[in-house]
């Protein structure tokens, strides 16, 4: 049977000739992490241990599967992808928001990370990398691990509003990098946005939230969760975080009086989580009044 090289290259096409789609043995894997108002995305394949040695040289001194002192691409497959929609603190070093390819250059003792410029390279750019192409590197010493990491692993831990910590586990080896966020530069330049136009109770509330987890500006903040309920009626969370602003001032008598009226007003609406917050603080400020000293 003989067919036309248009139906040929139909069926080619269609039928994907040579075009096979097979599992991977080292999985794609996307990792998108907020911290505070900013947001990191890392993307990497995940090459599983199978009984290899990982890193350095194997005991009839062959390489591993990551030579010490030569540049890895911190998983498997494609260069590893991070990228940050603002500018954070890496070691005491600012690096602009943007797309990086994360490599490592592994040593027994200590570990060099590189934030790099060039994303366009596959693998670890071997003979194509170029060292002046790096954003940002710096020395993180590796640690051992009890617990055996099969699968390599990127994670956040130790998160809050304006830092994370990244960790690479991989065997019995895990790495640690701190990034560091400007939060509160980013907060204040919304706030102030917000609160020179027609506030609504809702933004003064979530101002002088902010501030009280923060343990800032406590008298600003009194101000404005003051003119949240002013504006915005009694509630059960405006009262809270007001209970909570004064005890942060050390007022707490007023505190556990507001306490209690936000106990109330959590209990008329079935809030059981908020009545229970309430009476846990009422006891513990009971404990601060100066005649329980």
């Amino acid at each position: 049977m003989k067919y036309s090289w248009f139906i040929l290259s139909f069926i080619i096409y269609n039928v994907g000739w040579g075009q096979m789609n097979h599992p991977k043995a080292s999985p794609f894997s996307r990792v998108e992490q907020k911290v505070g108002l900013s947001k990191i995305i890392i993307e990497y394949s995940r090459p599983s241990a199978r009984g290899r040695t990982l890193f350095g040289n194997q005991e009839n001194g062959e390489p591993g599967l990551v030579p010490y002192g030569r540049i890895w691409r911190v998983g498997a497959n494609e260069s590893t992808k991070i990228s940050f929609d603002s500018d954070v603190i890496i070691d005491n070093q600012e690096l602009k928001k943007g797309i990086y390819a994360l490599y490592a250059f592994p040593e027994k003792d200590q570990w060099q990370i590189v934030f790099h410029n060039n994303s366009t390279h596959w693998g670890d750019g071997r003979t194509n990398y170029n060292p002046k192409e790096d954003a940002l590197r710096i020395l993180v010493l590796p640690i051992k691990t009890h617990d055996f990491q099969e699968t390599f692993l990127i994670s956040f831990d130790e998160l809050d509003h304006n830092r994370a910590s990244m960790i690479w586990s991989w065997g019995n080896t895990q790495i640690s990098i701190p990034i560091q966020l400007d939060t509160k530069s980013i907060m204040q330049r919304q706030i102030d946005k917000e609160l020179s136009s027609s506030a609504s109770a809702q933004t003064f509330y979530e101002t002088a939230r902010y501030y009280q987890e923060q343990g800032i500006y406590l008298i600003e903040a009194l101000s404005y969760v003051d003119s949240a309920i002013e504006k915005g009626g009694d509630t059960y969370y405006y009262h809270r975080i007001r209970s909570l602003i004064l005890a942060d001032l050390n007022r707490y008598t007023e505190a556990i009086k507001v306490a209690e009226l936000s106990l109330e007003l959590a209990r008329k609406e079935g809030k059981d989580e908020f009545v229970r917050l309430n009476e846990n603080n009422i006891r513990k400020w009971q404990t601060l009044l100066p005649h329980n000293k």
